[in-house]
């Protein structure tokens, strides 16, 4: 254990020519450099942040949701008890190509369509509720808030936020401060909660990717107070916090359905993306960090892996922003869509509690109990909404307000 820990530990990858752990071992009385033994006190506060995060979303998430008539709501349609379907649910897959179909059908001597409705209503049965997304956005949005000011207000005072020089004058002889402390242990905790919690979280298309950030957020974290990098690396997590509780306030107004809101609010978290992570970070960051200290202090193995890291960071950053822009393009679409002459869209106010809706797809009909039918023109079938509508895709536009299928 010891020759391994000497080998992990090694001097001359760790720090930069001429300089020895033992130089930074006895520094000036009242004077403390960055241990890599500080960053154990992340892990139980990682605890103790996931602990507050369940008493938050249970004692004041979960209130303001209900002021603002959001509810756990119950799943309308339930499938069937089916060991069969349920062992190939759990086991195989939850969306059976044609051919599994085929075979299961004869297995069960169910027609196709009662199967693909089954499998459909279970994933409905999974789908976390509009109270449990509300609430982890809510916890977000606190925490990335706070601490997007009060990194503001620490590095406001701090020469590095206006002069990137700073960060690499006399590395790696830096004092660490007890401001610098708490705002990389607290970030640290943060983001090993969000890492054990992931895997309990609502699942999103971007797990994988949100995975490889939290796990290179915590070895960037940790490497660069190991080497005592902390003052850029107090930059980069800025950065990266100036436009995540933008997008967490966005998903609220989504939620609470005050759709004006939420579409300003996302353009608004989009513009501070774009400028934050495609301009800012290259810009500032990556250049203090591949030119400036290149000059200043050179390169050494492990500044190769701390900009690896951070040019890791940057290519998510294109991914984001490329699923962003998809997300706009389609909002700034349904928009058009939305504002349609009469002509295209007729809208049918029957009574006060029903409508019908119609466009070159077919024609819907909805009542206080939900959409009842659907007439498709291409088929000229009449079908019911368990046999046609996949919740999880369709969505009806009504005098230019989008419906999600999960409010029919």
């Amino acid at each position: 254990m010891a020759a391994l820990s000497v080998w992990f530990w090694n001097e001359r990858f760790w720090l930069p020519h001429n300089v020895t752990w033992a130089d930074l071992a006895d520094p000036a009385p009242g004077v403390e450099y960055p241990k890599a033994g500080h960053l154990l006190s992340a892990l139980p506060l990682a605890v103790g942040i996931f602990a507050v995060r369940i008493l938050f979303e249970r004692f004041i998430a979960s209130p303001c949701a209900f002021l603002l008539h959001i509810h756990a709501a119950s799943v309308h349609w339930r499938a069937t008890p089916n060991p069969v379907l349920e062992k190939v649910f759990t086991s195989i897959t939850k969306c059976p190509d044609s051919r599994r179909l085929d075979g299961l059908s004869k297995q069960l001597d169910w027609d196709v369509r009662k199967i693909q409705r089954w499998f459909r209503h279970r994933r409905n049965q999974d789908k976390p509720s509009i109270l449990t997304k509300f609430c982890e956005s809510m916890w977000r949005l606190i925490f990335y808030l706070f601490m997007f000011t009060y990194g503001i207000c620490f590095l406001w005072k701090c020469p590095w936020m206006w002069d990137t020089h700073h960060c690499w004058y006399n590395y790696p002889y830096q004092v660490l401060t007890p401001g610098l402390y708490h705002y990389y242990v607290t970030e640290l905790g943060f983001y090993w909660s969000l890492m054990f919690s992931q895997f309990t979280d609502i699942k999103r298309k971007d797990f994988p990717i949100m995975f490889i950030h939290h796990l290179a957020t915590v070895s960037l974290i940790s490497f660069s107070y190991a080497n005592n990098m902390l003052r850029v690396g107090s930059l980069v997590m800025c950065v990266h916090d100036a436009s995540d509780f933008l997008l967490e306030a966005a998903k609220l107004t989504n939620y609470a359905k005050y759709q004006r809101l939420c579409d300003f609010l996302f353009v608004l978290f989009a513009v501070v993306f774009f400028i934050t992570r495609l301009v800012l970070y290259p810009l500032w960051i990556l250049n203090t960090t591949l030119f400036e200290s290149w000059e200043m202090i050179g390169p050494y193995p492990s500044w190769w892996l701390f900009n690896s890291l951070l040019l890791v960071l940057q290519v998510l950053h294109v991914i984001w922003s490329y699923l962003i822009a998809g997300i706009a393009y389609k909002a700034l679409v349904r928009g058009k869509v939305g504002v349609m002459p009469k002509s295209s869209i007729l809208v049918h106010q029957t009574s006060e509690s029903y409508f019908s809706w119609s466009d070159s797809l077919g024609i819907f009909w909805k009542t206080p109990s939900g959409l009842s039918c659907i007439l498709m023109r291409s088929s000229s079938r009449l079908a019911t909404v368990t046999d046609w509508l996949s919740a999880a895709e369709m969505v009806v536009l009504l005098e230019g307000s989008p419906i999600s299928t999960e409010e029919l």
